[in-house]
């Protein structure tokens, strides 16, 4: 069996991180560290926070994940 010489065999090193506020549009409202992309973004939608079920609190105080709304945006569909 033919082997690909053209693509490195050592794993490819991880992704930089990007800059929320640069790919968020100046009116959408702020990211949580939950949220996959932007409110509003096409191909997302909302999406319960798997951290706090949805409640919006953790151990009595709003929850990080979601930051308090008990939502998050995330991609749908996908292949």
């Amino acid at each position: 069996m033919p082997t690909n010489s053209s693509r490195p065999s050592t794993p490819s090193e991880p992704r930089p991180s990007r800059d929320r506020e640069a790919v968020q549009a100046p009116d959408a409202a702020p990211m949580n560290p939950g949220d996959e992309a932007p409110s509003g973004t096409p191909g997302t939608g909302e999406n319960t926070c798997p951290v706090c079920h949805g409640s919006g609190r953790l151990r009595g105080a709003a929850c990080a994940n979601c930051g308090g709304s008990g939502r998050i945006v995330t991609g749908i569909g996908g292949a």
